[in-house]
């Protein structure tokens, strides 16, 4: 008996192992897929910003990175007694002015070396809304709680997006000529523009990015992988949801995970993640008795793994 609609799937030319570095940008699935790469050390940067929602913000980004196009003081503002800046999210936000640039400056520096020494980017998009700062006549990344009332809302038009992802893809082209970029959309549905809305948006995005792929059909550089329609048809049940039944739970991220590794991981690569995820869930452990000899054969047997794999890998750090 059948009882999901799978997507096909092909498995990539340019795969990724670890001799790769990876940067990644943009919606949630850039950290849930981020932070498994993390799990299992591969060498990659995400969202030094936050998450950033709409094409115009990651194109902002990357812009500003590849041009080393540094923040000044001109860039910020106070409010709620703390600084802010339109293109990076509130987590980045400080008391201090300067600490604020820094960190800003910081991860355009980081972003543009990691955009040079990459092998793969993936790029996700996770709405075609965006809101435009009134006064400054601009597009932001973050709104920081000002007032609705400074702002106007607006939907990107499938042109628009299609020009801003060749905007991107020339920037990071123009450092990086060897870079693989995959694009992909994100699962998450933003209900808070309204369903219908949502919808209107994930199209405005799909046909963008299929537009601009169709564009440069010759590339071999230029890829799409299919995470929102794996969880819109192979996770089409609440059971795939957290609580708010919006985001993707921790079976849906892994799942989707599984069929990006089955599509873009190496196979020479599973046996050091097999040897990573162990070592990981070592260090997780909590004994009940620290100071027993079963424990330190643990501990010393454990060190000796990580060693093996520094060895070969001196990049993993634990």
């Amino acid at each position: 008996m059948k009882l999901q609609t799978p997507i096909p799937l092909t498995k990539a030319k340019n795969q990724i192992d670890y001799s790769s570095q990876l940067v990644l940008f943009g919606s949630c699935f850039s950290d849930n897929i981020g932070a498994k790469f993390e799990h299992f050390k591969f060498r990659s940067l995400q969202n030094p910003f936050g998450i950033l929602f709409h094409p115009k913000s990651i194109e902002n980004l990357i812009s500003r990175a590849v041009q080393k196009d540094t923040y000044t003081e001109s860039d910020i503002f106070f409010h709620n007694e703390r600084w802010h800046c339109f293109d990076a999210h509130s987590d980045l936000s400080d008391v201090s002015k300067k600490v604020l640039l820094q960190k800003l400056n910081d991860g355009l520096e980081r972003t543009h070396r990691q955009v040079k020494e990459s092998t793969h980017a993936i790029i996700t998009l996770g709405t075609a809304w965006v809101y435009r700062h009134v006064e400054q006549n601009s597009v932001v990344s973050n709104c920081h709680k000002i007032p609705n009332n400074e702002f106007n809302k607006e939907l990107l038009s499938a042109i628009k997006i299609t020009e801003i992802i060749k905007k991107v893809d020339n920037e990071l082209q123009s450092v990086n000529s060897d870079l693989n970029i995959i694009f992909t959309i994100s699962p998450v549905r933003h209900v808070k523009d309204g369903f219908i809305e949502n919808q209107r948006s994930k199209a405005h995005l799909v046909t963008a990015i299929h537009q601009f792929l169709s564009l440069r059909a010759e590339s071999r550089s230029l890829f799409y992988f299919p995470s929102y329609e794996i969880m819109m048809d192979e996770l089409r049940d609440y059971r795939f949801y957290e609580g708010d039944m919006i985001h993707p739970n921790q079976i849906a991220i892994d799942y989707v995970w599984e069929k990006f590794k089955e599509v873009w991981i190496s196979e020479k690569a599973f046996s050091t993640m097999d040897e990573v995820d162990a070592i990981q869930k070592g260090l997780w452990h909590r004994p009940f008795n620290p100071s027993s000899v079963g424990h330190q054969d643990f501990l010393k047997s454990l060190e000796e793994k990580i060693t093996y794999l520094q060895q070969k890998y001196p990049f993993i750090n634990f």
